[in-house]
C-alpha cells in the first residue's frame, strides 16, 4: 500500500492510484463555492490506457500516491503496437504500449533517452525530457525579414510531428521543441 496524502497536497506530475489504477495528475484546481463544502477537481491520465480522466475530491479527502519505479532507459524502436525502450544499465528491453504513449510517441527520435515507469515491473509509461532538439524536414521557406510578426507557420521534424513555428524557419534548421506542449521555442544553431 502506497502513502497517503491530505488531497489539499496534490501537485502537477504526481502519481496517484484511484480505484487501483495508477494516473499522473495533468491538473488540479481548488475550489471554494460561496455555499458548500470546497473541493478539488484533478484532470489525471490513466497511466496504463492513456485516457485523460477528471476526477473531484472533497477536501476533508486523502488519495493514495502511485509507488512507480522511474528508470532512465534508451528509446530503440517501435513494432507498431509497443515501443521499445533499452536499460542501460542491465541491457533489459522494455515494451511500452502504444496506447499509454499517444502524445509521447510523436517527439520520439531514435536513442532519445527517457523517464520509463515501472508499476510492479511492468513498463505503463513514459516522460520525454522537458525540452529537446529537433532538425525540421518540411516547411514553407522563410523570407529574409520575416521576424517582425509574430505569424507561425506548420514546420514537419525528424519525428513526423508538426510544430507551429516562426516565419523565418526554413528546412534544415534545427529548432528546440517544448515535448510536454508540441510548442516550439527556439531556433539552435549546432
Amino acid at each position: 500500500m502506497g502513502v497517503k496524502i491530505d488531497i489539499n497536497r496534490i501537485a502537477r506530475d504526481q502519481f496517484i492510484l484511484v480505484d487501483n489504477q495508477p494516473y499522473k495528475v495533468v491538473s488540479y484546481e481548488h475550489v471554494k463555492p460561496g455555499k458548500g463544502q470546497a473541493f478539488v477537481r484533478v484532470k489525471a491520465k490513466n497511466m496504463i490506457t492513456g485516457n485523460v480522466t477528471e476526477f473531484t475530491f472533497k477536501s476533508s479527502d486523502s488519495i493514495e500516491l502511485a509507488d512507480f519505479e522511474q528508470r532512465f532507459m534508451n528509446y530503440s524502436y517501435t513494432d507498431g503496437t509497443y515501443y521499445y525502450f533499452l536499460d542501460t544499465n542491465t541491457y533489459e528491453t522494455f515494451a511500452v504500449p502504444a496506447e499509454a504513449m499517444e502524445h509521447e510517441a510523436q517527439f520520439l527520435k531514435e536513442g532519445m533517452q527517457v523517464v520509463v515507469f515501472l508499476d510492479r515491473g511492468n513498463p505503463i509509461g513514459i516522460e520525454l525530457p522537458k525540452h529537446e532538439i529537433y532538425e525540421v524536414i518540411e516547411t514553407e521557406p522563410g523570407f529574409k525579414g520575416d521576424t517582425a510578426t509574430n505569424t507561425l507557420k506548420p514546420a514537419k521534424i525528424e519525428t513526423g510531428a508538426v510544430v507551429q513555428v516562426p516565419l523565418f524557419i526554413n528546412v534544415g534548421d534545427k529548432i528546440k521543441v517544448d515535448t510536454e506542449k508540441g510548442t516550439y521555442i527556439e531556433r539552435v544553431n549546432k
